[in-house]
C-alpha cells in the first residue's frame, strides 16, 4: 500500500508552525479540527500533532486519539496515537487500545497498545493481554507478557498494601 501525502510541500511548513503556535497555546480545539482532517496531511504533521498531545495531557483529547488510532492510514502515526494514549494514563483509552492490540493490522501497533496499556495500568485489562501473549508477532506476544506481569505486580502490590491507588512509575 503506497500512503498518500508522504512529503511536505511548502504550504505544510505553514501548517507545522500553526501547530507549533498551538501546542504553546494548548489550544485543544486547533487539534480536535486538524485531527478530524488529519487524513489530508503529510505523514508528519500528523505524527507531528499526536506526539504534541502527549505533553499537553488533557483527557479532553483521548476521543480524538483513539479514532487516530484507528483509522489512520500510517502504522506509524496509530502507533504515535496509542504511545501517546498510554503517557495520557486515561482509562477512557483502554477500550481502543486493547481493540489496537488485538486487531490493528500493523505489529507495531499491536506492540504499543499492549504497552500503553501497561502504562494506564487498569488491570481489568489482564483477561486481553492474555490474548495478546498469543499474537503471531513475537515482539507482540512479548510486549503483552510484560503489560501482563506488570499489571499482575500491580495488582499483587495494592492488595499487600490496601491502598486504593498504586500508579506505575515507570513506563514500560
Amino acid at each position: 500500500m503506497i500512503l498518500t501525502h508522504l512529503s511536505m510541500e511548502n504550504d505544510d511548513y505553514g501548517i507545522l508552525e500553526e501547530l507549533e503556535d498551538a501546542f504553546e497555546r494548548k489550544d485543544l480545539k486547533f487539534f480536535k479540527t486538524f485531527l478530524e482532517r488529519s487524513k489530508d496531511y503529510p505523514l508528519l504533521l500528523r505524527v507531528h500533532s499526536v506526539c504534541m498531545l502527549e505533553h499537553i495531557g488533557n483527557e479532553e483529547m483521548v476521543s480524538s486519539l483513539c479514532k487516530v488510532l484507528k483509522e489512520d492510514e500510517s502504522p506509524l502515526t496509530r502507533h504515535e496515537a496509542a504511545f501517546t494514549l498510554g503517557q495520557l494514563g486515561y482509562r477512557s483509552a483502554v477500550p481502543a487500545l486493547i481493540g489496537s492490540m488485538l486487531h490493528d493490522k500493523s505489529a507495531i501497533v499491536r506492540h504499543e497498545s499492549a504497552v500503553a496499556l501497561s502504562s494506564i495500568g487498569d488491570e481489568s485489562v489482564v483477561p486481553d493481554l492474555k490474548k495478546g501473549i498469543e499474537d503471531d508477532d513475537e515482539d507482540v506476544r512479548n510486549s503483552a507478557l510484560i503489560a501482563f506481569e506488570y499489571l499482575t505486580y500491580l495488582q499483587k502490590k495494592r492488595v499487600a498494601s490496601q491502598a486504593v491507588t498504586v500508579k506505575p512509575k515507570i513506563r514500560l
